[in-house]
């Protein structure tokens, strides 16, 4: 099975208020599967929100040096919320034949669960990586973790290797 793991907004301009312990405990688990994907031969896939991005502010919508990124990554921009809305990432995904998405990233209440349900909305099997995701909430993700389908990253290596 093909899978692709989505890094959604990890940004400098979206992760202002987010305790930097929380950034640095969700990067660990991220640049682990990160890693196991790319070693697997899946693609890891980087989804930033440009939305308000000017000249002048676009050092702040890169992602995070926390983030491990390589040569082999690739990189979707996009506006709205659901990364599949107005984007070229279904493309991507089904000339990739991928099957299966694994979510990453910020925020749990939004871009993270509206690209899950957008993955859903067009036959992708999402899931969220345990441990992988932020909010400023953390409500939000308890509430993420208890309605949305989840793996752990040691099953993500398993199906990443299988």
């Amino acid at each position: 099975m093909k899978i692709a793991f989505l890094i959604i907004d990890m940004q400098t301009v979206h992760l202002g208020g987010v305790p930097q312990p929380k950034i640095d405990g969700v990067c660990e688990y991220i640049n682990y599967v990160s890693r196991v994907m790319r070693e697997a031969g899946h693609p890891v896939i980087h989804i930033q929100d440009i939305e308000g991005m000017t000249e002048e502010t676009r050092e702040h919508y890169r992602t995070i040096g926390e983030v491990a990124t390589d040569a082999s990554d690739l990189f979707v921009t996009k506006e709205y919320s659901n990364a599949f809305w107005k984007t070229e990432l279904e493309d991507v995904l089904k000339g990739q034949e991928i099957e299966r998405l694994i979510l990453a990233g910020f925020a749990a209440e939004h871009c993270v669960q509206f690209t899950y349900n957008g993955a859903i909305e067009r036959g992708f099997g999402p899931v969220l990586l345990q441990n992988g995701i932020l909010s400023r909430h953390d409500d939000a993700v308890a509430a993420a973790y208890r309605d949305r389908n989840l793996i752990s990253y040691p099953a993500a290596e398993w199906l990443a290797n299988a």
